[in-house]
């Protein structure tokens, strides 16, 4: 792992993106954000050809009972905020990493980094992971990091032998051992 992990900016591109596509998407649609506007809305090419427009339509319109949570029809911008709020506190799924992380603007690497380590990254098993949780495991990351390189340093130090002689050996330890048996 190159550069430390940074849960803040996967969390922020997300909320850009959800503000982003709530913005365009109801700026097109004059009664609001309805389940079946926002199916228009996965082949309007206004929000196709967007960064962000068909990804947060399609998680929305996937997610759309949920997001409505006074289940009126209509996706407002308090459940939006809602919504953003509550990605913010409890964290991300697998899931929601897949669909909106790519369109968020966080890097394939970090997207990839942050699945593919998921289960470790989840320290408390709630199935989501949070920014601090991300943070802390970049930072843990690069602890043990140093800590192999550092034990490392010290394995090849000690792996120095030198014989009784004045000779030097310079190579490892386990070398003696087949050392003696080729000097015999």
């Amino acid at each position: 792992m190159g550069k430390r992990l940074d849960g803040s900016s996967l969390f922020a591109g997300i909320n850009a993106g959800l503000t982003n596509s709530f913005s365009l998407l109801s700026s097109q649609y004059s009664d609001g954000l309805t389940l079946e506007n926002l199916n228009a809305a996965l082949t309007n090419t206004n929000i196709t050809n967007t960064a962000y427009g068909s990804t947060f339509a399609s998680y929305l319109t996937t997610n759309f009972n949920n997001v409505d949570s006074n289940r009126d029809g209509v996706i407002s911008a308090d459940e939006v905020q809602k919504l953003m709020n509550n990605i913010a506190t409890q964290g991300l799924t697998r899931e929601q990493i897949m669909s909106l992380g790519g369109a968020s603007g966080m890097t394939s690497s970090l997207q990839q980094t942050v699945l593919a380590h998921f289960d470790d990254i989840d320290a408390n098993h709630d199935g989501k992971v949070t920014s601090q949780e991300i943070n802390a495991y970049g930072v843990n990351s690069q602890i043990e990091k140093h800590k192999i390189a550092d034990r490392n340093r010290t394995i090849n130090g000690m792996s120095t032998f030198y014989s009784d002689d004045s000779n030097k050996y310079e190579g490892s330890m386990l070398d003696y051992r087949y050392l003696e048996d080729e000097n015999s």
